[in-house]
């Protein structure tokens, strides 16, 4: 079985390295097929993606047109029969997750494995601000969602449904979950545990104007799949992050 993962990257030398490492550390019985996407870096990101070359398949680093993008250009070069996308500033909890991930589909032929997620404070990745427990797969009308970078898919899923929309700026990866698992039915399945840590500061939550322009974008994904959104998601996605925030 051949893994792709794709990490794509710009100016992110303060947290590349851990989330490269995570995904090099990975074990199990599988060939792992790594791409690092990156926009042109100039603040010394090249320089430490090529201390682990050897072992990355294909750096590229040239201008795009921004992250969604480059996940395209990752995917399309990817050669997995499984795609998982891990950010730069993100990395997997331990070195069992995609072999975990892996025994997750082929127990239960799903076209699509996720898992909890933990967001960690932005400077040392180690404190756990929120852990996101997703459960098993809920409803896409009542504002539930996997955690996009738990999520590993069939790479037939984007040969058959097609890539991100970049039309959306910031919900392009909501819409792309909605598209396979909702509109067009793919088999979606959930792996009880922590698999991959969060930086904490994502933008779409850092203020009311760009949580404002995220349920705009929201809405657009699903009217994108010509459908209208339905009435109360602007309210249930928000209020599903409330408990994500207990004490754990």
């Amino acid at each position: 079985m051949k893994v792709s993962v794709v990490t794509v990257t710009y100016n992110a030398a303060a947290t590349v390295e851990m989330a490269v490492k995570s995904v090099l550390s990975q074990q199990g019985d599988f060939s792992l097929d790594y791409h690092i996407v990156d926009g042109g870096s100039t603040d010394g990101t090249l320089d430490i993606l090529a201390a682990h070359e050897e072992r990355i398949t294909k750096i590229t680093s040239e201008p795009d047109g921004g992250l969604y993008d480059a996940m395209n250009r990752g995917v399309a070069r990817a050669k997995g029969d499984i795609i998982g996308i891990l950010n730069a500033d993100d990395a997997y909890a331990d070195p069992n997750v995609i072999a975990d991930i892996l025994e997750t589909f082929e127990k239960t032929g799903a076209d699509g494995v996720y898992a909890d997620l933990n967001y960690v404070d932005e400077e040392t990745a180690t404190e756990v601000t929120r852990h996101w427990k997703s459960g098993d797969p809920g409803d896409f009308r009542k504002g539930w969602m996997p955690p996009h970078p738990t999520l590993f898919v069939k790479r037939s899923l984007y040969e058959q449904h097609g890539l991100f929309n970049l039309q959306l700026r910031s919900a392009a990866d909501y819409e792309l979950m909605l598209r396979f698992f909702h509109f067009r039915g793919a088999k979606l399945d959930y792996l009880p545990r922590t698999t991959v840590k969060m930086r904490a500061g994502g933008q779409s939550n850092a203020s009311i104007a760009n949580r404002i322009k995220a349920n705009a974008e929201d809405a657009k994904a699903w009217r994108l799949n010509g459908t209208a959104p339905p009435p109360l998601l602007r309210l249930a996605k928000p209020l599903r992050k409330i408990g994500q925030f207990a004490k754990r």
